[in-house]
């Protein structure tokens, strides 16, 4: 069976940066940061005092009315918003589409944690359970991927992918098998989140994941510089549209690119920490270039995984050593969690966004936060982690990782699209 080829024809985000792909890609390039004291609810007894938070977002520019806004939980606003800028971008025609054959696979690590906690803080012993009536549907994680088929009437595949980190590259791979595999003509896929609560900063600082740097909170994402201390929780929401290469061309579809191959593994471990030798990173990208049919060398940007934790940004650096050798050195490398924060669920789709974006401008965004005498001795700077400012060049190709709790590993590889 000869695969399908699969393109991306649209893109949608709401970032800590920017409620559109524009306006988070120009911050991006800046080098901006996206972090600043909470201000959902009052952090002073926390750990953690700061996130990146999504600024000036208004679910009635996406929803009907309050009424409908008010059944979703954040997460689902969030996925709605980023799908409606990616179907705008992608031009479709509903009225034109075998809706039998589009479908959405849309991923959330956590759904709707905000509702869940809600819902359990205002529970009254004494008066007895009066849950909102939407109370589940606004807490699973598939339900982004339901309301987006409804919204638009898609009836072919359609379900969520749960993998923490790794939620929406797995969304998107799969997206991407079904395509080549010929399931389906076009896929809505991405991934959102909305854990900036109580819940979700106190149990991050219960199991000391996060950085606890309140005094500077715009600086604290600094991922491979030796006082790095932990992650920066983040929120949004990002879409991509894939499409069967043949489809997107017959309907004058604009093409940013095209998805050459992904890859998964395990590292078999740990709850939370990857291998320290960066085994089963080293085995996704390998599995990522082997679907592919890609050699090392033909890489020019890898978008890591880079959540500026002190263990796991030293593993991702021993398996790009590892699977890249000596062309390790020519490659740009950077983490846009160091403006992001860490998305969650959401920012393997946003991650791999900034890949095709890399690709279709030739610039690579900074890694930011980085001082020449901050240093660590485990870390080889001889690479370039594109640090503080971005970089033009040519990407003809581009690597995305992400990697979960649980051992969860997903690898992407997007590239220029030559018919």
């Amino acid at each position: 069976m000869e695969l399908k080829r699969v393109v991306v024809t649209g893109l949608g985000a709401v970032t800590p940066l920017g409620n559109t792909v524009a306006d988070t890609w120009q911050a991006l390039v800046k080098g901006v940061s996206g972090a600043a004291p909470v201000t959902r609810f009052d952090a002073s007894k926390f750990k953690t005092q700061f996130a990146c938070e999504v600024k000036n977002f208004d679910p009635l520019n996406y929803f009907s009315d309050k009424k409908e806004a008010r059944k979703c939980d954040l997460y689902t606003q969030y996925a709605m918003a980023s799908t409606q800028e990616a179907i705008s971008d992608a031009a479709i025609d509903l009225e034109k589409v075998n809706k039998d054959r589009a479908g959405v696979i849309f991923a959330s690590g956590i759904g709707g944690i905000i509702s869940f906690q809600d819902e359990v803080l205002a529970y009254d012993p004494e008066r007895g359970p009066r849950f909102n009536p939407f109370f589940i549907t606004k807490i699973i994680s598939d339900i982004s991927a339901g309301l987006i088929s409804m919204k638009y009437g898609f009836r072919g595949p359609n379900f969520a992918t749960v993998s923490a980190c790794a939620s929406s590259t797995n969304a998107i791979i799969d997206a991407y098998n079904y395509i080549r595999l010929g399931k389906a003509d076009m896929i809505v896929t991405g991934g959102s989140e909305a854990p900036i609560s109580i819940v979700g900063i106190g149990g991050f600082n219960a199991m000391n994941a996060l950085s606890t740097r309140n005094d500077s909170p715009e600086t604290a994402s600094r991922p491979f510089s030796g006082s790095r201390d932990g992650f920066v929780i983040g929120e949004g929401g990002a879409c991509i549209i894939l499409e069967e290469m043949k489809h997107a061309i017959d309907r004058g579809a604009h093409i940013y690119g095209e998805i050459a191959g992904a890859g998964l593994s395990a590292d078999a471990y740990h709850l939370t920490a990857s291998h320290p030798e960066g085994l089963g990173a080293i085995l996704v990208m390998r599995n990522a270039l082997e679907d592919a049919e890609m050699t090392p060398e033909q890489i020019d940007y890898i978008n890591v995984h880079g959540t500026s934790t002190p263990v796991g940004d030293i593993s991702e650096v021993k398996a790009i050593k590892s699977v890249f050798g000596s062309h390790a050195y020519d490659m740009n490398i950077s983490s846009t969690k160091s403006m992001t924060g860490h998305m969650l669920g959401a920012t393997g789709a946003l991650e791999a966004l900034v890949c095709i974006l890399s690709v279709t401008k030739g610039i690579i965004p900074p890694t930011i936060n980085h001082a020449d005498d901050d240093r660590d001795p485990e870390i080889d700077y001889n690479l370039n982690f594109t640090f503080n400012k971005a970089q033009e060049r040519t990407v003809n190709a581009a690597f995305s990782n992400t990697f979960g709790f649980g051992g969860h590993n997903a690898s992407i590889i997007v590239k220029k699209f030559v018919p």
